[in-house]
């Protein structure tokens, strides 16, 4: 008689286990797109001695949550292109111990493929409900505003899943165009307007995703490449990668100085964001000009966070003085 067949065991997880590698599978930790909430609330005009007024609260929770769900599903399919093309495996396998290879939940084997899918689908669908809900309160909703919503609602989770954006040459425009996305039609939804310093506050805001994204696809070229993914660091040469770099992170300080000079943001302006430009000078050196890419990935997220506190410290202080 033949022996029955083997029928393959999974252990079963324990709930918090489970739990646990969704939220990995969600990249939660990674909250820098997330701090547009804080930027875009020290922007607000104070209304009866309160910023925001009761109004806006609703408005925010609203878009904070959809914000979660989307970028959560855009990452979730992006871990589930990864792993299925072997770019995940290749970026991450030698290199492990720097960059915590719990943070791959499938390749990690905490999750399966299906159970990114199943995240991802129903993450779509709360980000939804909780952007219609968003507008539905928002206390203004001029048609830019509304549109720009809409727009990111139906691109953002298509970085690496649907259209691919990330396998079209787009992948560094994505970068900044989501965090410009989570700041101006925000704020238009709350103020019916946007104003100059907004627009130069979201645009240094949407960089910082970028000037981290950037160092990453510099590490990641070798995986890249061999999936088609055609980032900047894989179409340049080594050279052209870090003048590029260096470009972008002229350009933040050009718009910095640029903004105080035209008379945007007050004469102090460059002189509040001074930490930030001191950590891009030692991003770029420690990253470009010493070859530690992984550190110098590390020292722009770190500064993505010191240009939020700095925007906002800014704001208050004309808030305070105006």
């Amino acid at each position: 008689m033949d022996p029955p067949p083997a029928v393959a065991f999974h252990p079963v997880r324990p709930p918090r286990t489970r739990l646990a590698a969704y939220l990995r599978l969600a990249k939660l930790g990674m909250v820098d797109y997330y701090l547009s909430l804080v930027v875009v609330v020290s922007l607000l005009p104070p209304s009866g001695g309160r910023m925001p007024d009761a109004t806006s609260w609703p408005t925010l929770a609203a878009f904070l949550l959809g914000e979660l769900c989307l970028v959560g599903a855009a990452v979730a399919y992006d871990d589930v292109t990864g792993y299925r093309d072997g770019s995940d495996a290749a970026n991450y396998g030698t290199d492990a111990a720097v960059r915590r290879l719990a943070r791959k939940p499938l390749l990690a084997g905490t999750l399966t493929e299906a159970d990114a899918l199943r995240f991802a689908r129903a993450a779509i669908a709360v980000g939804v409900l909780c952007w219609t809900a968003a507008l539905a309160l928002a206390p203004h909703r001029p048609p830019w505003a509304v549109l720009g919503v809409v727009a990111a609602a139906l691109l953002v989770p298509q970085y690496s899943w649907g259209l691919r954006l990330g396998y079209h040459g787009l992948q560094e425009v994505f970068l900044a165009a989501v965090g410009w996305a989570f700041v101006l039609p925000l704020y238009g939804l709350l103020t019916g307007q946007v104003t100059a310093l907004a627009a130069v506050e979201g645009f240094l805001f949407g960089l910082g995703p970028l000037l981290f994204g950037v160092y990453s696809n510099t590490n990641d070229i070798a995986g890249d490449r061999a999936v088609g993914r055609p980032t900047a660091a894989c179409l340049l040469s080594r050279r052209g990668n870090a003048v590029l770099i260096g470009a972008l992170s002229a350009l933040e300080t050009a718009v910095i100085v640029t903004a105080a000079v035209l008379g945007i943001a007050p004469w102090w302006f460059p002189l509040a964001l001074l930490p930030v430009t001191a950590a891009r000078t030692a991003q770029f050196t420690v990253g470009m000009v010493r070859g530690d890419v992984l550190r110098g990935r590390l020292i722009g997220i770190r500064a993505h966070r010191v240009l939020v506190v700095a925007l906002v410290a800014a704001n208050v202080l004309c808030a305070a003085t105006a």
